[in-house]
């Protein structure tokens, strides 16, 4: 795991390494192990190495060829580098390091970009090919790892995250005022678009490919479901404990110690038990909460008592970090700084909880996907009940999932200047595009999966990489391992949304290894107690940030809606913790991004 960058200029000037040492530079904190620089006439290629497979210096990136004609920047694992390897070395290939990444330079010789349907892993990697002077990248297939660009007619530059792009052009951040319209309505983004101008994220399961030719990129993976003719739950369920074990055995590769959070819900108390058959002891991290504050339909959210009852059955050493009203404040310049993309909902747990994990672990599993897989919102489908076609999906989906500020709200929110410019453009288009290709006749609650795991995962994903890699830890998810996803592909959604708790066969599969109490526990996420603390200890903070002259100065928020937003979440009229924990986040990317100030 680590951070990448590169340039491939299209102007007949070389690559400029100051630039490139300056774009490392900005994200040191994913790989503080080794960095390096390699260029060739318009291409370059910048990496930190975050050393987790062979940590000697045989591992060093950018990483050549045997000839030095492809050259590789890489960050991820891939899990079946073994099985590749040895097929590679039967084909010819030699190798100098027991790293994964020599199985991609290898890979990309011998298969070209039909190399990615062979990779089981997380990746976001480029190859600079000498020999057809050509700039291929790729990521994996849900977007575990981020990759950004920014192409002009001139250049193209790419990296792990947007602030090395920006350190590469030394320039500050251009706020794109449709992105964030975007943003504001579904906490998310959609499409390609970011908030900083001029700068996309490459799509999940997408290759890139710049050369003298120009760009073409093309869409390698897709997860629309291909469903099995016959289902046996019963079977089913036994084949997917068996292949949850055997992806939490391939992402155990690790030189360095791996730990495992512990939030106190069925999945990551399922990885921590079956990591624990290979790794006595294995390290767990849990945050909990000051709930002394806490309103009536928060006092459950504290999960630590669960956490520790699995502690004590794997015999774990267990570690747990408590969060008070004060706890945002204390991080989220940094958080922010971090994240830089901003995505989905209150974050701040799980930076606490990623810094705590990084005392002690280089890499930690963690529970991500199996809901988006496995059907694990009923509530969200329940939306869903009377949908019998496309456009019925589209309405009901686009009213369950703006989040933030409704359209009638919108003119409201927006100063006249940024509202002129954004009047016209409709959030909806972002989430009809989603599945406008799917198949006729999907069952909604498949199309549902499909969309959420394109959209929320999606954004839980930056999410997981962005505050991990700030403590320059590795963050692995197991239940998007390929074989997982290709298995629950297979199912049927009216086959997985059987049970009132959801995500009914992953349910039956863990009976073999939980207790009883977990596997029917109710689905709940790892969220603050907000609604209380916003209208009371953080409140000081919050009207100190978001009611200051800066904020009211940025020509793009009306401060009266900021205000209004404020007093019916203090007088209880109305509930608006993610609007004002997005504000915050906002503000702090303007003083971040814009104005050049330091976390």
């Amino acid at each position: 795991m680590c951070g990448i960058a590169g340039v491939l200029r299209r102007d007949g000037t070389p690559a400029d390494p100051v630039s490139l040492e300056r774009a490392a530079d900005a994200i040191a904190h994913r790989g503080p192990d080794d960095s390096g620089i390699h260029v060739d006439g318009p291409a370059g290629l910048a990496h930190r190495r975050l050393s987790i497979v062979d940590l000697s210096a045989a591992g060093h990136e950018p990483m050549p060829n045997e000839n030095e004609t492809v050259w590789l920047t890489y960050n991820g694992e891939i899990y079946n580098s073994p099985e590749l390897r040895r097929e590679l070395e039967s084909a010819g290939h030699t190798f100098f390091s027991d790293c994964d990444a020599e199985v991609l330079v290898h890979g990309f010789e011998e298969w070209g970009e039909q190399m990615l349907g062979r990779l089981n892993g997380i990746f976001a990697f480029a190859i600079w090919d000498s020999r057809e002077r050509t700039l291929f990248m790729s990521r994996d297939r849900f977007g575990i790892k981020p990759l950004y660009v920014s192409e002009t007619p001139e250049r193209l530059v790419f990296a792990s995250e947007v602030k090395a792009i920006l350190a590469y052009d030394d320039e500050r951040a251009r706020l794109s005022l449709p992105a964030l319209n975007e943003y504001l309505t579904f906490q998310n983004i959609f499409g390609e678009a970011t908030l900083f101008d001029g700068v996309t994220m490459l799509p999940a399961g997408t290759w890139l490919k710049a050369g003298p030719d120009g760009t073409r990129r093309r869409q390698w993976f897709d997860p629309v479901p291909a469903f099995d003719d016959d289902v046996d739950p019963d079977a089913l369920a036994a084949e997917l404990g068996e292949a949850v074990q055997r992806a939490v055995d391939r992402q155990l590769m690790s030189d360095v110690p791996v730990g495992g959070y512990l939030s106190g819900g069925m999945d990551s108390a399922s990885l921590v038990t079956l990591a624990g058959r290979s790794i006595p002891h294995i390290h767990t991290f849990t945050g909990g909460f000051d709930m002394a504050e806490a309103s009536p339909l928060e006092v459950g959210i504290d999960e630590r008592a669960d956490a520790e009852m699995v502690a004590r059955e794997v015999n774990t050493e267990h570690y747990e970090t408590v969060l008070h009203a004060g706890a945002m404040a204390r991080v989220l310049p940094k958080l922010v700084y971090h994240l830089e993309d901003l995505r989905a909902g209150t974050s701040y747990q799980n930076f606490h909880v990623a810094n705590l994990a990084s005392r002690f672990v280089k890499v930690v599993l963690a529970g991500t996907g199996g809901d988006e897989l496995f059907a694990g919102y009923p509530w969200r489908y329940s939306v869903l009940d009377d949908v019998t076609d496309r456009a019925g999906f589209n309405d009901a989906y686009y009213s369950y999932w703006t989040r933030l500020v409704p359209d009638d709200e919108k003119q409201e929110a927006f100063t006249a200047d940024a509202w002129a410019e954004v009047a016209d453009m409709r959030p909806r288009d972002s989430l009809e595009k989603v599945t406008e290709h799917l198949p006729e006749g999907l069952d909604p609650i498949d199309m549902a999966l499909y969309f959420e795991q394109r959209t929320f995962l999606h954004g839980l994903l930056v999410v997981e990489d962005k505050l991990s890699m700030a403590h320059s830890m590795e963050a692995r998810v197991p239940l998007l391992d390929n074989e997982v996803v290709d298995l629950s592909l297979r199912i049927p959604g009216a086959v997985k949304n059987t049970s009132p708790e959801g995500k009914a066969l992953l349910r039956q599969a863990a009976t073999a290894f939980l207790p009883g109490a977990l596997v029917h526990k109710k689905k709940q996420g790892f969220t603050t107690p907000d609604r209380a603390w916003y209208a009371g200890r953080s409140l000081g903070y919050i009207q100190e940030i978001l009611l200051d002259g800066r904020s009211a100065s940025r020509g793009v928020l009306r401060q009266e809606y900021t205000e209004r937003m404020l007093l019916e979440h203090v007088e209880g009229v109305r509930d608006h913790r993610l609007v004002i924990w997005s504000l915050l986040c906002l503000e702090w990317w303007h003083r971040l991004f814009v104005d050049g100030e330091r976390p």
